[in-house]
């Protein structure tokens, strides 16, 4: 009987989900790179009182040392605080535009549900300037996320679709009609995929009004992959809602929809046809000031969004200097919920062969080929006991390893097990068929 139990929350994978998460972040990141993102790392302590500035108190992890009374510490729960810190500390060192990209744990005190945990991998990409952002960098950093989530395929990641809005959008217009409180209002529309129109227009009646509350999500149901009709919309919401043309709150609105058909337009012209504009994308958190963006799964829309983000101008900034980005971040682990049901290792031990021992006393034999194949970096066991051969091989087959050597003073032979085909080898020159010849992620 187990003495202890793993936290809710905090996942710990088999062996062969391992695998899989590992080839899935070494994707991710090879298209990060192929992006020409930087790599760096955070630690995952930052001060209590940086977090508590943008995050929810009570999903913040807080550590303490005991008896020390030391309680200003906590774990980070996304990678765009410690990225703010990062770029302002260093940013005498640092070449601008700054383009990075970061992989690593996070943690954040929620309640654990289908794809949601406590302790969760978030790959981001963020590009970071100084002082001004040009308006291309909305549009490139989905472009990237686009390939990476596309690169995921061979592991079974199906069709998906890029969401985009922007703020400037949403706040012309609840300027427009008179809301003043627009942080709050678009923090109440952003759970309008998780409420539903009606309960979400009621949580809104509360800051924008019976009526003004119907105009925002009037405003929040509008969806369009054609630019045309999406534009032929907005002019109607804005005359039914009396927005008239040549208004500050008209001309912001403009800006916001010129730029959210930019994005919309790079992404078809790179062979993308998932990407809609969709005007309920709000982005809850206060920071965005541009285009935001959410990815859904085609065919598991109620998993949520599995990569986020947008652009941000005050986010990052000293009392002289502002330092605006745009970045986006995959959920990994969410991601893993779904792959984990389309895709399997091929593999489990990384072990290309497991070397036999005959007896005890021979077991120098065995470690001697051990060590020759290991020199010229193929992956391999000796067998833990000198068991019947036949065990040996169960060993091997439960691993999934796919061969297994025998050696005896008269030579070696290797058997591959899943062909039943056996030969004589020599360890200095033998070489295991390409396909066994590393952990192989394959689609079901």
């Amino acid at each position: 009987m187990p003495t202890s139990y793993s936290i809710s929350g905090f996942p710990e994978w088999s062996p062969e989900q391992r695998l899989i998460e590992k080839r899935v972040i070494e994707k991710i990141e090879e298209s990060f790179r192929l992006h020409g993102f930087i790599n760096i790392e955070t630690c995952g302590v930052e001060s209590y009182e940086s977090l508590i500035k943008k995050g929810d108190g009570k999903e913040i992890y807080r550590l303490s040392k005991e008896g020390s009374g030391e309680e200003n510490l906590g774990l980070h729960f996304d990678l765009t605080l410690p990225l703010s810190r990062y770029v302002l500390e260093r940013r005498g060192e640092l070449l601008f535009p700054f383009r990075r990209y970061q992989i690593q744990k996070v943690w954040r005190g929620e309640r654990p549900q289908n794809g949601r945990y406590r302790e969760f991998y978030q790959a981001d990409i963020d590009i970071v300037s100084q002082g001004e952002l040009p308006g291309h960098f909305e549009y490139e950093v989905p472009m990237a996320m686009c390939d990476t989530l596309r690169s995921l395929s061979p592991l079974g990641l199906g069709s998906f679709s890029i969401h985009i809005n922007n703020r400037k959008l949403s706040e012309g217009f609840y300027r427009a009609i008179g809301i003043e409180e627009i942080e709050e209002t678009l923090r109440r529309i952003d759970k309008l995929d998780k409420l539903g129109a009606e309960k979400t227009r009621e949580i809104l009646k509360e800051v924008a009004g019976e009526e003004r509350s119907l105009a925002c999500i009037e405003l929040a149901e509008i969806k369009e992959k054609d630019p045309f009709v999406f534009e032929k919309k907005i002019e109607e919401i804005c005359a039914r809602w009396d927005v008239g043309e040549g208004s500050e709150e008209r001309d912001l609105m403009k800006e916001g929809v010129r730029d959210a058909e930019a994005v919309l337009q790079a992404l078809v012209r790179s062979g993308f046809e998932g990407a809609c504009i969709d005007c309920s994308i709000a982005r809850g958190l206060d920071y965005y000031t541009g285009c935001v963006y959410e990815t859904f799964l085609d065919d598991d829309p109620s998993l949520g969004s599995i990569c986020s983000g947008g652009r941000y101008e005050r986010l990052i900034k000293t009392q002289k200097q502002s330092y605006p980005g745009v970045g986006m971040s995959i959920g990994v682990s969410r991601l893993l919920s779904y792959l984990f049901t389309k895709a399997k290792a091929d593999r489990v031990s990384p072990a290309a062969v497991l070397v036999a021992v005959w007896n005890e006393e021979e077991r120098w034999r065995s470690d001697e080929v051990a060590k020759a194949l290991r020199k010229r970096k193929i992956a391999c066991e000796v067998s833990p006991s000198a068991a019947k051969i036949g065990s040996q091989i169960k060993r091997a087959d439960r691993l999934l390893i796919p061969y297994v050597w025998f050696v005896t003073s008269q030579g070696s032979e290797v058997k591959d097990i899943r062909t039943g085909r056996q030969e004589k080898a020599d360890p200095l020159s033998w070489e295991p068929d390409p396909k066994y010849a590393a952990d192989i992620i394959v689609r079901e």
